[in-house]
């Protein structure tokens, strides 16, 4: 256990170094996926051996031991994790248990809150276009969900950007861009170090979505031309944006990281992404790497409660 039971601790670290070039070299439907699922393996492998850690300081607790009948002497003896090591596996899980919770909570309640709002929305169509003069374009999720279109967006745009702009939004809709988004955060809130990795997803997703634009269009400048106009249109919009917390749009979530729409128009200008199998293999072979760490750690603690139990 004294091993496998940090290296799942470690891992996300190499994750957040790796989930730019991933999302970046990756078909982005393809790095979605895979960013998300890494997120949520490295974020519950890494809470498991917090609490792995807990639990073996918890039994060196006299009283614990006593009412579960384990030998203080084997405990003593084999020592499965040093007492700083054990507190500090607690105190990081309570840390860690609150943060998802609390993260979770306010998730929940912005997606609550869109779908309440999509549902209010005039009309049965899908799209819903506003009277706001500025340049706001975004997806709503809900049952069903809508896409929200300003007027002053449809202004800034000609007929093929308007196109674009809806297939974009579509892709967000269809696809439940939102979920990826949600799983992403929650992961980064449960272990800290995988932010990055919630980054990631944002900007992936908004790759997807620009790709199934550039498919559906057939034209992959127009589609470059079309998100770097509603980005520069977006920005010169006076006050204040009103946009859900939990909405995705054809410039990026509000309070996105600097730089995206850039990077997404470059990667437009340039030839549709491959997925280089090498680089797929390592990230599989990491998240195979953190599964069988915590199983073996835990396997380890199993085998050592059994022993204790026993003398």
């Amino acid at each position: 256990m004294h091993l496998a039971v940090y290296l799942p601790l470690l891992f996300p670290a190499l994750a957040a170094l790796s989930a730019g070039p991933l999302a970046r070299r990756l078909e982005p439907r393809l790095a979605t996926w895979l960013l998300t699922a890494a997120g949520l393996v490295l974020a519950a492998s890494s809470t498991a051996v917090l609490g792995l850690l807990a639990l073996a300081g918890l039994v060196r607790v006299p009283l614990v031991a006593a009412l579960k009948g384990y030998s203080p002497e084997v405990i003593a003896r084999h020592d499965p994790a040093a007492w700083p090591a054990a507190l500090a596996g607690a105190v990081l899980l309570a840390l860690a248990v609150l943060a998802a919770a609390r993260l979770a909570a306010r998730r929940a309640g912005a997606l609550w809150s869109a779908a309440l709002e999509a549902a209010c929305l005039p009309g049965t169509d899908p799209v819903v276009v506003t009277d706001d003069p500025g340049a706001d374009a975004y997806t709503m999720p809900g049952l069903p969900g809508r896409i929200v279109i300003s007027h002053g967006m449809l202004d800034a745009l000609d007929p093929a950007g308007r196109e674009i702009l809806l297939a974009h939004e579509r892709a967000h809709l269809h696809n439940h861009h939102y979920v990826f988004v949600s799983l992403a955060q929650l992961a980064a809130a449960a272990n800290p170090l995988l932010r990055p990795l919630a980054t990631a997803v944002a900007y992936s997703v908004e790759r997807w979505a620009d790709e199934h634009a550039a498919r559906h269009t057939g034209d992959r400048r127009a589609v470059a031309e079309a998100v770097a106009r509603a980005a520069v249109a977006a920005k010169r919009s006076r006050g204040p944006r009103r946009i859900p917390a939990a909405a995705l749009g054809l410039f990026g979530r509000r309070r996105s990281a600097p730089g995206i729409v850039p990077r997404r128009v470059a990667a437009l200008l340039a030839p549709p992404p491959q997925s280089p199998p090498l680089l797929l293999a390592a990230a599989v072979a990491l998240l195979a790497a953190t599964g069988l760490c915590a199983a073996e750690a835990a396997h380890d603690l199993h085998q050592f409660l059994e022993l204790a139990h026993t003398r």
